[in-house]
């Protein structure tokens, strides 16, 4: 099943995963909400998650589906490589993570894995995180799964009533994630998260 809110990347994926021989794209979605709908519906064998996803990001996407099918294989695809997304796939459940960037040989080889219920790091994410093993942590590290998901959203400019409604909890808890979020990143306000986010390539600029 491919998730990915840009119909165009849909279309494209479908065309490259069908002109295989033992591949088929069974579902789309665009969303968090409807990738549960149609995980449901069509049972895939691997979910094909992109993270940059409108509203609730891929992140909580697959936090949702794994709360409900703890059997689901996800595998992560994104044009971000930063060791934090990456971090945070895994702790929500994901099999792996492979980079936009990756060849088409890559991609496949993946979601062969994932298959298999084998975890999958491509080459590029493998050694950005090799690398940042000999940086200083990231202080978006300390982030708990969903504390990072909150902070995604919010960098890009989305209200904690907006971000309550788009994961499904209430005002004050999101209200909480925020005090934490800003807590832990020593941060006083929106523009400030958003700059963190940039500078540590969460989010473009």
């Amino acid at each position: 099943m491919l998730v990915d809110d840009h119909m165009v990347v849909r279309i494209g994926f479908r065309m490259l995963l069908e002109a295989t021989t033992d591949i088929c794209v069974v579902a789309e979605a665009e969303d968090a909400d409807s990738a549960w709908r149609e995980y449901q519906a069509s049972r895939p064998d691997v979910v094909l998650m992109d993270i940059g996803l409108a509203g609730a990001n891929g992140v909580e996407a697959t936090r949702r589906i794994l709360a409900r099918e703890d059997g689901a294989r996800v595998l992560a695809l994104s044009s971000h490589e930063d060791p934090s997304y990456v971090r945070a796939m895994m702790r929500a459940g994901a099999l792996g993570y492979v980079s936009k960037r990756s060849a088409p040989e890559e991609l496949l080889a993946a979601i062969r894995q994932a298959a298999q219920g084998r975890r999958y790091l491509d080459a590029h994410v493998s050694r950005r995180m090799a690398m940042h093993e000999f940086e200083a942590q990231s202080p978006v590290e300390a982030l708990s799964e969903r504390e990072f998901a909150v902070f995604v959203e919010l960098a890009r400019g989305m209200t904690v009533n907006q971000i309550a409604q788009a994961m499904n909890i209430s005002p004050r808890t999101a209200g909480t994630h925020l005090y934490n979020i800003k807590q832990k990143l020593c941060a006083s306000n929106g523009a400030e998260l958003t700059l963190i986010a940039i500078r540590h390539g969460i989010i473009e600029p």
